[in-house]
């Protein structure tokens, strides 16, 4: 009776290590910004039980900056994190197994007080810029591309640049210590909120240069690892980000739930970060590559190894092909 009751506790043991196991594995660990845009998204994912649906459990883990979320990535305590693919055809190059599921193709703008004189690009001429991300950030780099090939205008020596991070950026544009000013999708929404005017749509300054604006810039970052070894896990996310988006992008209601996340201080804004967060959910098709290859390639004529190391072409891979 002894050996039975040990039989049985020991049996009982090895299977509720078996669904702890379970339980781990579908268990998907997301680092991310704790105020970013992202948040919006996944929340809808878990307000509406979308990971519970789609067989796993969202863990979301906010973090002070990106360098942290990358740093917990790369060191297995997250199992996704948002970047650019930018970011992740670098590091494949440079021989690391990461895998970009589109999230946001949303941009900025370059934005001017709405009372300046500037009526083009060419008028900034001797201004000051302020930019958001540094001197590597992409729309920085397409709008210097954009102002060499249309008005023959170098804009990194012919005008001063402030760079800043985003809440910098956007307090230094709207007290007018700027002559223009390049942010975040989100805070250039809240600059035209407040009054600030789009001189240059970086959406447009791309398609002047042969690029296609559908192409999802911000997106979601996962091991080749996990693609290859939990397919239906990562399958499952992104069909639960599909999920999110759909309710987003259609119903009302959803917002107003988010709107205290927003950090929206008046009507204007949440309206503008609303209709923003819209125009930039992708469509549900595979990335075209040969658009991604052009953009790089134009990439890496402006920021070079600073920004793209070794990848002077697209990386095999870089995209999530379910």
């Amino acid at each position: 009776m002894r050996l039975a009751r040990y039989l049985i506790g020991a049996i009982a043991a090895l299977l509720c290590l078996g669904f702890t196991a379970q339980a781990q594995e579908r268990t998907l660990r997301i680092s991310v910004l704790k105020f970013g845009t992202v948040n919006w998204e996944l929340d809808t994912i878990k307000r509406h039980g979308l990971d519970k649906a789609h067989g796993f459990d969202l863990s979301v883990q906010g973090v002070a900056g990106g360098a942290a979320a990358k740093v917990a990535f790369q060191g297995g305590e997250a199992d996704v994190i948002v970047s650019d693919w930018l970011w992740v055809a670098r590091q494949r190059a440079a021989g690391k197994d990461f895998v970009f599921i589109p999230y946001s193709k949303a941009v900025g703008g370059l934005l001017v007080p709405e009372d300046s004189s500037p009526n083009g690009l060419a008028d900034l001429a001797g201004g000051r810029i302020g930019i958001a991300g540094g001197p590597l950030d992409k729309s920085w780099l397409i709008l210097q591309a954009y102002a060499e090939k249309n008005f023959g205008l170098d804009l990194k020596t012919q005008t001063e640049q402030a760079f800043g991070a985003p809440p910098l950026i956007f307090k230094s544009a709207l007290s007018g210590e700027l002559d223009g000013a390049i942010n975040f999708w989100h805070f250039a929404a809240k600059m035209e909120a407040a009054g600030m005017r789009k001189l240059v749509d970086i959406s447009d300054a791309a398609r002047d240069l042969g690029l296609d604006p559908e192409t999802p810039l911000l997106g979601y970052v996962v091991k080749g690892e996990l693609v290859r070894e939990h397919s239906e896990l990562v399958q499952g996310f992104a069909q639960a980000s599909r999920d999110a988006k759909a309710l987003l992008a259609t119903d009302d209601a959803e917002w107003d739930r988010l709107r205290n996340r927003m950090n929206a201080k008046t009507d204007a804004e949440f309206e503008a970060l609303k209709a923003g967060f819209r125009a930039g959910i992708p469509a549900a098709l595979p990335v075209d590559q040969d658009a991604a290859a052009r953009m790089l390639e134009i990439m890496y004529e402006v920021g070079g190894e600073d920004l793209l190391g070794q990848a002077s072409k697209l990386p095999d891979g870089t995209f999530y092909a379910p």
